[in-house]
């Protein structure tokens, strides 16, 4: 089960990014608002989060630094809008001022739709520009997106044993 990429809109510029986990819908939301769940699958394949802060409320901060494999860190600055537990989450990325040029920032929204004992994922980032959001693809946003997803699938697959053994 992989995560599909759809950057086919002509109307708006985003990104779609479906994936149905095996997991339900209350342990998908904690695997991506917990801090420290978070920063266990995040990114992609070699990737560490040395740092994952989520003050998760309207208006909080989620402040990120991801590093890959080589060493290199990327700081992630977002705000976080809307929080409907357990089915919404919507942040927007701040500017980085230190990335010269800095990456596009994006509205982000998250909705996992309960199907039972699955979890339909479906993240919608809206860029500022079709520029900015063909940029971001061509950087291989929605890959490492995926590759995320992926790590995030493992992940569930440990919680959800940490449940049956808890």
């Amino acid at each position: 089960m992989t995560a599909t990429i759809d950057l086919s809109a002509t109307d708006r510029p985003v990104i779609v990014i479906t994936r149905d986990f095996d997991a339900p819908r209350e342990l998908v939301w904690i695997a991506i608002t917990d801090p420290q769940q978070v920063a266990v699958w995040y990114g992609g394949p070699g990737f560490t989060n040395p740092v994952c802060e989520m003050d998760l409320r309207p208006g909080g901060a989620w402040h990120h630094v991801m590093q890959a494999p080589n060493g290199t860190r990327y700081t992630i600055d977002s705000i976080f809008e809307e929080i409907v537990e357990p089915e919404r989450l919507v942040w927007r990325t701040v500017k980085d001022p230190n990335r010269n040029p800095p990456p596009p920032t994006s509205l982000n929204t998250i909705t996992l739709e309960d199907r039972g004992n699955q979890t339909r994922w479906k993240l919608v980032t809206l860029f500022d520009s079709f520029a900015d959001r063909d940029m971001s693809a061509k950087m291989g946003f929605g890959q490492m997106i995926s590759m995320g997803t992926d790590r995030m699938a493992a992940h569930l697959k440990t919680l959800q044993g940490e449940e049956d053994n808890g």
